[in-house]
C-alpha cells in the first residue's frame, strides 16, 4: 500500500515537472544588479563597442560603454562574462497577431477580430494569451516587445505593446491602448463572369458604390469622434467615440492598412484632414514606394511587411522585397519591419536580409529595435541600449540577424533573465533522449 502511494507521488511528480516544462515559468523581478562585461555592444543606435560592458539595476540601464570604463560601484554587480559575444536591444515585432492567433485553421484558438466594421473601442490587449506556445519560440530569437492588433475592416479595434514574459495580459502590457488600426477600403472590381455574370462596368460601379458607403462610414464616425472631443466632460459616454479621441491629441497613433497607393494618398490625406496627429502606413510595398515624395511631404513612417516574400508586380525586380526597407530609408522615411504571416521568429533574418541589399548591419537592426520603438511611440524606454531605459537586452554567441549564427543565450525583459525554452528545445531534447536510449540498448 504505502508501496502503491509512493509511485503514486512520483508519477504526479513527473507528470507536473513534465507541464511545467512545456510552459516556461515567468521570470521573477531583478533583485541584484548585473553587469555584462567584454561582449560586443549593438546599441540600436549605430553605435558599435568593443569589449563592453553594460549594467542594470532594478530593471534599467545604468551603464553603456568600455570595459575600461567600469565605475568603481560595480563591485556591488553580478558580473557575467560575454567576451566574444554579441549584446543588443531585445528586437521589437510591430502590426502582429501573436497571443491572438494560436492555430489559423482552428477556430476557438482564434481571436483577432470582431464582428463589425467599426469597433476602434475593441482592446486587442483583453484577449492576448500571455500562455501562447509561439511566444517562448520567437523570444528564443530575440523579440522581446510586440505589438499585437486586431484584423477587420474600416476600424477593427485598438492595439496595445506587450512585452513576452508574463502571467496575464495585465502584466504583459508594456504600452496599452496606444494606437487605432484603420483599414482603408478598396475599390473592388471584378471581370465579366460565365453565364450572365455581371459586366466589367457593372462591377466596377458596384465595386465604388461599395467603396464609396465605407468612406462615408468612416467620415461619419471621424466627425462624430472631432465633436466628442471637443465635449470636456459628455452626459453619455460613447466607447466607440472615446476610444478615438486620443488621435486628435496626439496620445494615439493611428495605423493605415492601405493596399496600393491611391488609397495611400487617399487614407493619409483623411486622416490628417480631421487633426490626426500620429500617423503610420503599416504593411508598405512597393506600391507604397510609388507614393515615396507624399509620405516624406507629410513626414508619414512606414512598416515594411513581409520581406522575405515574392515582388508584388510581374514586372518587378525579383529582390525588390529585400530592398524596400533601404529604399525608404535612404529617402530620409522611418522605416520599420515586421514579418506578418505566423513565422513570427523570422523577424531577425528579415532585417538581415535587408542588411545584404543596400542596409548596413547596425541600420538593419534599428529597422527592428529603435525605428520599430519610434514608430510605436515607445522609444522613450526602450529600443536602444542607453542609459536609463527599460534593460531589454539579448546575448548571442553569434551575428543576432545571421540565421547561421543567431544563437541566443541571454534574454532580459526589464532586466529579468527570461527562460529561453520552448516547444522546439523540449522536442529536441526528448526524441535525442529516445534515439540516445536506442542506441544504448544496441
Amino acid at each position: 500500500m504505502k508501496t502503491g502511494i509512493f509511485k503514486s507521488i512520483v508519477i504526479i511528480a513527473a507528470v507536473a515537472g513534465n507541464v511545467a516544462a512545456q510552459s516556461p515559468v515567468v521570470a521573477p523581478p531583478q533583485k541584484k544588479p548585473v553587469m555584462l562585461t567584454g561582449g560586443t555592444i549593438h546599441t540600436g543606435t549605430g553605435e558599435v563597442i568593443e569589449n563592453g560592458t553594460i549594467a542594470f539595476a532594478a530593471g534599467k540601464i545604468t551603464f553603456v560603454g568600455k570595459a575600461s570604463d567600469t565605475k568603481p560601484e560595480s563591485r556591488d554587480y553580478e558580473v557575467i562574462d560575454v567576451k566574444g559575444k554579441h549584446v543588443y536591444p531585445g528586437l521589437i515585432l510591430p502590426n502582429t497577431s501573436l497571443g491572438l492567433v494560436e492555430i489559423s485553421g482552428v477556430d476557438v484558438t482564434v481571436d483577432n477580430r470582431e464582428i463589425g466594421d467599426l469597433n476602434p473601442n475593441v482592446r486587442t490587449i483583453a484577449a492576448y494569451n500571455t500562455d501562447s506556445h509561439v511566444i517562448p519560440v520567437i523570444r528564443s530569437n530575440g523579440i522581446l516587445l510586440a505589438q499585437v492588433v486586431p484584423t477587420g475592416t474600416l476600424l477593427p479595434g485598438t492595439a496595445s505593446v506587450v512585452q513576452l514574459d508574463a502571467w496575464n495580459w495585465e502584466d504583459a502590457a508594456y504600452r496599452m491602448d496606444n494606437g487605432i488600426i484603420m483599414g482603408w477600403p478598396r475599390r473592388a472590381t471584378a471581370s465579366q463572369g460565365r453565364g450572365g455574370g455581371p459586366s466589367p462596368e457593372q462591377a466596377a460601379q458596384t465595386g465604388q458604390n461599395s467603396y464609396d458607403r465605407s468612406v462615408e462610414q468612416l467620415e461619419k464616425i471621424f466627425s462624430d469622434a472631432v465633436a466628442y472631443a471637443a465635449i470636456e466632460k459628455p452626459d453619455n459616454t460613447n466607447l466607440r467615440l472615446e476610444a478615438l479621441k486620443g488621435l486628435f491629441n496626439g496620445t494615439k497613433t493611428l495605423f493605415i492598412n492601405a493596399s496600393d497607393s491611391k488609397s495611400v494618398i487617399a487614407s493619409v490625406t483623411f486622416a490628417k484632414r480631421y487633426g490626426v496627429k500620429r500617423i503610420v502606413v503599416t504593411a508598405a510595398n512597393e506600391s507604397t514606394w510609388d507614393v515615396k515624395d507624399f509620405l516624406k511631404e507629410n513626414n508619414i513612417p512606414v512598416i515594411v511587411a513581409n520581406p522575405l516574400s515574392l515582388p508584388l508586380y510581374e514586372h518587378s525586380d525579383v529582390k525588390m522585397p529585400f530592398k524596400l526597407a533601404a529604399m525608404f530609408m535612404k529617402e530620409g522615411i522611418l522605416t520599420g519591419l515586421t514579418y506578418s504571416s505566423m513565422a513570427y521568429a523570422n523577424l531577425p533574418f528579415a532585417a538581415g536580409q535587408a542588411a545584404a541589399y543596400g542596409l548596413t548591419k547596425e541600420e538593419a537592426l534599428q529597422t527592428v529595435t529603435l525605428n520599430n520603438a519610434k514608430i510605436l511611440g515607445i522609444d522613450d524606454v526602450t529600443g536602444s541600449l542607453e542609459t536609463g531605459k527599460d534593460a531589454n537586452i539579448v546575448v548571442s554567441s553569434g551575428d543576432l540577424l545571421d540565421m547561421m549564427t543567431n544563437n541566443v543565450e541571454l534574454a532580459y525583459i526589464n532586466g529579468r533573465n527570461i527562460s529561453l525554452d520552448n516547444k522546439h528545445k523540449q522536442l529536441t531534447r526528448r526524441f535525442k533522449e529516445k534515439y540516445n536510449n536506442q542506441n544504448s540498448a544496441n
